[in-house]
């Protein structure tokens, strides 16, 4: 990552690693625990997992607005490693800017899945990609301690889900 604004997560979830990633990266999946609690997940697109492959989706609130998001796939190592820029998007999937003033256009997501004993810990680092200006910078590093509290409730959402689909 060019730019040394990042927060990072770490979670343990009772799961193997092979389990995590495909939870990670296929839409049956993603599709039941991914995105803002209470919001309706609509997966548009999911490319084969590869370099370049997008994944494309929008989340509906109760309200019923819509907003649209992406992934690029930019390095896949399964089941160790998972590298992403994070978009909003429009319904085309042409990238957009965040709802908000001044959130970078991109963000990395590197995530590495370390397997002991059939449990895997989740390190996810999240930080603007390169394109960031000095001011998306500063929003972005303004709002870490808020999008660590959002990823936190998304782990758990994640676990959650996880606990739904592994049989013992």
């Amino acid at each position: 990552m060019s730019n040394k604004v990042e927060f990072v997560i770490t979670r343990t979830v009772n799961a193997p690693s092979e389990l995590v990633f495909q939870v990670f990266t296929k839409s049956e999946h993603l599709k039941n625990w991914w995105g803002n609690k209470g919001f309706e997940m609509n997966v548009a697109k999911l490319d084969h997992l590869r370099p370049g492959g997008r994944f494309h989706f929008s989340q509906k609130s109760p309200d019923g607005k819509e907003i649209w998001g992406k992934f690029v796939y930019r390095e896949v190592d399964e089941p160790e490693k998972l590298v992403f820029i994070n978009s909003f998007s429009d319904e085309e999937g042409n990238t957009i800017r965040a709802p908000f003033p001044n959130y970078p256009l991109e963000i990395l997501n590197t995530l590495s899945f370390t397997e002991q004993d059939d449990k895997t810990t989740i390190t996810m680092r999240v930080g603007p990609w390169s394109s960031a200006t000095e001011e998306e910078l500063k929003t972005f590093e303004g709002g870490m301690e808020t999008a660590q509290q959002a990823f936190a409730v998304l782990f758990d959402q994640l676990e959650d889900y996880l606990a739904s689909v592994v049989s013992f």
